[in-house]
Formats: structure tokens, C-alpha cells, sequence
């Protein structure tokens, strides 16, 4: 069969070797010739086992997660929790405000006339932040800005930079000066313009004045320069009343601040960021019962006798004798509000009721009023008046050695007898004790001891020690003036009620006030308070007429022709607020007119003069009688054409 495959042929192989144990084992291969060697095989590639990839993607995912849920905290935390407060923080940095200062009211005299008045100016301010290295990109900034604004701001360079370079560097807001006229503002404005403009074209010019800024104020001016400067006072930097009626009406006159907030970017507003604004409430104009032109009248008769008698100070008082209006309040020497940098401290309150002192014999008219009131004696009553008096531990004596004079009650006060006011006034009680308790009464009714009713700042009520505190001298010196004290305005006060038929209105200096909507509003009524009876207080005038009009009387310098005029003289030991002790006078002048209708009070007193004559008849009688006569013209009031009492001042024993 040719299709089959031939039978192979079979080699045989080598025996296989007996098992143990009677198997038999297969022989082994014989041994290859040398020649041929026995062919190596390579040896396969080591394998490489990777570790699983689950773990590293599970630590992996687990810090994403971690951070994933640090930034939603954090964003819970700024969203949420913490929003408002990130809020406003933006706004604090991103928005600026300013106070809106309110136009303070003005002062005018009782017609209207301007004594204080506010006019428009800018407070000058600048945003520290913008004089950084990193706006500016120079280390100077705050210096170079400083070198050029000290000369117009009128301060020192220091002062500036360190405004500029503040502690705080987060500071956005700084005062460099306040309340500057439109000219300084200008001044400074086109100087910025300048640099900006420059800088435009010179890269390596810096406008280090980018960041000052200007928020319109007012400034307080006094279009009278010292006129009525003790009454009105002046404001301070703060734009706060510092005296006179400037700080007891503040409240009314300074209004109320309003306030106004803007984004700002670079130191500029933001026109499209919005802003909001609380209007400023101007303050209510005040009206004055002075009348500026008497005022002038007093200011300049005053400051002229100062200046002569080369005195420490004087002060003139004019007051409507029916109304309590105080007319005038002069002082000399005083200040300008207008420039508190030349102003003495001394003379920026209002000595008139500021200062106390013993009044002297312009004090008399009250002893003679609780001797006529009591009905002890009347004008014509006998007065033997010696030389010398002996009671207690002194003698007492009058201003001139005399013989024994023999006057009537009308010639102890017409010639300013201090004896015959003791004796006269010891009739007001069986015992001493008890003339000093009735005296005492009078004068605190008349006002002494007690504030005048101005309210002033400053004002003193003066110094009246209750009877029983007496000193033995006090007993004797008390009725003619020495031993208690008073101010200007009180003394002014006593004869005022005098003059209004024994009935005391408390004085005013306030008309009323003009609130923001132009409507006025009365002052309160004064209060009114009978002292004297009104037969008593027309006995008086009749009295103090003799003072001035009888050739006998010490204020003979006061008559004013056509006029019948009604006055005292006074002439007191001053005590030196230095030392204490006494030293120099204190001159003065006290009466109204006409005396028997009366209109005016005029009081003038002049402290320590040392030049020509000190007798307050010599030298406050002539200011009495320039005032008073200025005073009645300028009111239009016309003689009464009566003729005057001529009681009595002498007799013959």
C-alpha cells in the first residue's frame, strides 16, 4: 500500500535505570561528543509587580475633600457668619464721610445792625493714605506737600508732615486747618492744578497735593471789631461758643451738624457709586437789646478816661430804666473776637459782671431807702454830722476834714456823708444787731448777694455776708459801701429800680431769637420784684437830684442842660486781687434821667486810677453826662420841662 506512510524507524534508546525496590531505573542519556556543545537558552526578563492604585487615589480624594471643605467653611463664614462685618469694613475703606457743619446763627444789636455773623470758608483736609510710597512711588511725599502748604496755611512744616504721616496708616481722614477763607482754599486749589497739569507732560513730576481736599464750613466774623466784644464773645476752634452770648446761647446758635458719605477712589469721588446726606440745620439768630450805637457811644467814653487815668480797667452800663434792656456793656480795655492771637486773657471775659468790688457811695441810696421806708426820717430830718464819729473799735470820718456840718437827711447823700449815713441808718433798729438785720434785708432785696438774672457766663453775685457775720467795722462800713461787694451790672441794677418807681426788672440782654424758619420767638418775660414802695422811690430820685443839681452836691461834672438828671458819685478803697489788701479806688457813677420821668440808667466806674484826679464825680461824672446825653438823643427822649423838688441840704441849728 503506497498511500501509507512507511513505519518509522526506532532507535533505541538508553535503558532506564532500575527502581528501588526492584523497579527498575531508566538508564541516562549518554554524554554528546565534545565537539558539539550544548546550545544555552536566555533567560526571560524579570517581572515587575505594581502595587494596587486604590489607596493613593483614596488619600488623594481625601485631601481634596479636606481642602475642598476648608474653602466652603471659609466661604460659609464670609457669607454667612462673618458677612456684615466684612461689609462694612468694605464700606469703611471704600466710603468716606464728612460732617456737614451747620451755619451758625447770627447776633445782631435790638435794629437788626450785624454784631456776629458767619461767612463762607473751607476746612482744609487730605486723605493720609494717598501721601503713602506706594501712591506717590517717591519717600517724600508728605515733606514736599508740607513745604508748599505751610507757607499758606500759616504753620510750620512739622506740624503738617506729621499729619500727613500718621501712626495709623490706615488713617483716610485728617484736619490740616480748619475754618480757611475762599482765597487760602484757592490759593491751594490752583496750585494742585498746576502740579497736576505738570505732571501730565513730565512724568518725573509727582503731584504730592493729589491727596488734600477742602469741605466747605463758615468762619465767624465780628463786622465791628471790638464793639460789644464782652458780650458776644467769641467761638473757638471748635466752632463752640468761648464767651459771652456766643457760649450761653450756643446750643441755639450753632444749629445742628448734618453729614454727608461717598465712595471714593484715589481721593475722588465716585459719581456713580451714590451717596447720602443728612442736611445740616442752620442755627437761630439771636437779638440783642443793645443798641450798637449807644454801645459805641459808652465804648469810646470809657476807653478814652481808662487810657487818661492810666486805670486798670472801667466799665459803662446803659439800661432802659422800665424794661430791665440793658442798652450797653462797655468795657476798657477789651479785645478783638476777630483775632483772639492779639487778645490779652485778662481782658476776653466781661469785667462788668465778672469783676466784684466794694461799690462805695453809690451804695448810700440804699441805706436811704430803708431809712425813708421804714419811715425813720424823711429828706428833711436833722443830721448833725461831726467831724470825726467813735464807734466800736475805729473812727470813722467823711472824705474832707470839716467842722460840724448840720444837714438835712437830703444833704447826708447830696454831700456823700459817711457819717451821717452811719447815724442815720443806726436809727433802723433799737439796738445795732438789729439795725444791721433791717439794712441787710434792703440790700438783699435790691439784689445784692444774688445773680442779676443775665445768666452770663462768668458772672459773680458779689459778696454779702449775712448780718450776724458782721465785723464791728462791718456794722458802720456796710451803709456807706465798704465791707460787701457787687458787679457793674447790679450797681447799675439798684438805681434802675429806683427809677422804675421802687419796682426791680430783672435785667436782659436778649430779645428773642430767629429760629431756621423765620420765625421769632419772644425772650421770657423778666421777672419783676417791688423793693421800695413807689413814694419812697420818687423821694429818692428827688434826692439824688440834689446830688447833681444843688452847688453843694459831688456830681456837679453830671448835669446835662434842659435835663433834669438824678445821680450819685462814689468813690471806694479798692482791694488789689493781687495782694489782697487795699490799694488805689475805685471811682464811679450811678443815676438816670430824666429824674422825674425816668427812661435811662447809666452806671460808669473806673478801677485804680493813677494819673490826675480819682474822685468818681471828677472823672465818671463826665462819662455819665457824654453817655446819657448821646443815650436820650439818639432814643428821642425830650426834656420833661418840670422843675426840679430843690430840697433842702443844709440848716441852720
Amino acid at each position: 500500500m503506497s498511500d501509507r506512510e512507511p513505519p518509522r524507524r526506532r532507535v533505541p534508546g538508553p535503558a532506564k535505570p532500575a527502581r528501588s525496590g526492584g523497579a527498575q531505573r531508566r538508564p541516562a542519556p549518554a554524554a554528546r561528543p565534545a565537539g558539539r556543545p550544548a546550545r544555552s537558552r536566555p533567560m526571560p526578563p524579570a517581572k515587575i509587580r505594581l502595587g494596587s492604585p486604590r489607596p493613593r487615589l483614596r488619600m488623594v480624594s481625601l485631601a481634596l475633600t479636606l481642602v475642598l471643605i476648608a474653602f466652603v467653611v471659609r466661604l460659609l463664614q464670609v457669607q454667612a457668619v462673618d458677612a456684615s462685618t466684612y461689609a462694612a469694613k468694605a464700606e469703611k475703606n471704600r466710603y468716606v464721610g464728612y460732617t456737614l457743619a451747620a451755619v451758625r446763627g447770627g447776633i445782631t444789636d435790638r435794629n437788626g445792625v450785624a454784631l456776629a455773623t458767619s461767612v463762607d470758608a473751607y476746612d482744609i483736609t487730605a486723605d493720609p493714605t494717598l501721601f503713602s510710597r506706594e501712591q506717590l512711588k517717591i519717600d517724600d511725599g508728605p515733606e514736599q506737600a508740607a513745604a508748599l502748604l505751610a507757607p499758606i496755611l500759616g504753620q510750620e512744616p512739622d506740624a503738617i508732615v506729621k499729619k500727613l504721616r500718621p501712626a495709623n496708616k490706615n488713617l483716610r481722614y485728617t484736619l490740616l486747618a480748619s475754618r480757611q477763607t475762599p482765597q487760602v482754599w484757592k490759593q491751594i486749589k490752583d496750585l494742585k492744578s498746576a502740579l497736576a497739569t505738570k505732571a501730565e507732560s513730565d512724568k518725573s513730576t509727582v503731584n504730592v497735593l493729589a491727596g488734600v481736599l477742602s469741605v466747605a464750613s463758615s468762619k465767624r466774623v465780628y463786622p465791628n471789631g471790638d464793639l460789644a466784644a464782652g458780650i458776644l464773645g467769641w467761638v473757638n476752634a471748635d466752632g463752640k461758643g468761648g464767651g459771652g452770648i456766643e457760649q450761653q446761647l450756643n446750643k441755639q446758635l450753632s444749629g445742628k451738624d448734618g453729614e454727608i458719605r461717598y465712595a471714593q477712589s484715589g481721593g475722588r469721588q465716585v459719581p456713580t457709586a451714590g451717596s447720602t446726606e443728612t442736611p445740616a440745620v442752620p442755627g437761630s439768630d439771636v437779638e440783642l437789646t443793645i443798641d450798637r450805637d449807644i454801645q459805641w457811644a459808652a465804648q469810646n467814653a470809657i476807653t478814652e478816661q481808662v487810657e487818661e487815668s492810666r486805670a486798670d480797667r472801667g466799665y459803662v452800663i446803659v439800661q432802659d430804666t422800665r424794661t430791665g434792656e440793658i442798652l450797653a456793656m462797655a468795657n476798657s480795655p477789651g479785645f478783638d473776637p476777630n483775632d483772639l492771637s492779639a487778645a490779652s486773657g485778662e481782658n476776653m471775659g466781661n469785667a462788668a459782671v465778672q469783676d466784684a468790688y466794694e461799690p462805695g457811695s453809690t451804695a448810700k441810696v440804699m441805706s436811704m431807702a430803708a431809712v425813708l421806708e421804714e419811715g425813720v426820717a424823711t429828706p428833711g430830718t436833722h443830721v448833725v454830722v461831726p467831724n470825726r464819729l467813735h464807734r466800736g473799735d475805729r473812727l470813722f470820718k467823711d472824705d474832707i476834714d470839716h467842722a460840724t456840718w448840720f444837714l438835712t437827711l437830703n444833704g447826708v447823700l447830696a454831700k456823700s456823708s459817711n457819717i451821717g449815713t452811719i447815724l442815720a441808718t443806726g436809727q433802723l433798729g433799737r439796738t445795732q444787731p438789729q439795725a444791721n438785720k433791717v439794712l441787710y434785708d434792703y440790700l438783699r432785696r435790691f439784689g445784692l448777694g444774688s445773680y442779676s438774672g443775665l445768666g452770663f457766663p462768668g458772672e459773680t453775685r458779689g459778696i454779702l455776708a449775712a448780718p450776724d457775720k458782721w465785723s464791728t467795722s462791718q456794722q458802720y462800713t456796710i451803709p456807706f459801701g465798704q465791707g460787701l461787694s457787687l458787679n457793674a451790672m447790679q450797681a447799675a441794677s439798684i438805681y434802675s429800680t429806683i427809677a422804675n418807681n421802687g419796682v426791680r426788672v430783672e435785667p436782659t440782654l436778649v430779645r428773642g431769637t430767629k429760629g431756621p424758619d423765620g420765625q421769632f420767638t419772644d425772650a421770657p418775660a423778666p421777672k419783676k420784684t417791688r423793693v421800695i414802695s413807689a413814694k419812697t422811690a420818687k423821694t429818692l430820685a428827688q434826692m439824688l437830684e440834689s446830688v447833681v443839681g444843688d452847688r453843694e452836691g459831688t456830681g456837679t461834672k453830671a448835669r446835662i442842660p434842659g435835663y433834669r438828671v438824678a445821680g450819685k458819685t462814689g468813690t471806694a478803697n479798692r482791694v488789689d486781687p493781687a495782694t489782697g489788701k487795699y490799694r488805689g479806688y475805685t471811682s464811679s457813677f450811678a443815676g438816670f434821667a430824666p429824674a422825674d420821668k425816668p427812661r435811662i440808667t447809666v452806671y460808669c466806674a473806673i478801677q485804680n486810677a493813677t494819673a490826675g484826679n480819682y474822685f468818681g464825680g471828677q472823672i465818671c461824672g463826665p462819662i455819665y453826662k457824654k453817655v446819657m446825653e448821646f443815650a436820650l438823643k439818639t432814643l428821642q427822649i425830650p426834656p420833661t420841662g418840670a422843675k426840679p423838688a430843690k430840697l433842702p441840704v443844709a440848716y441852720k441849728p
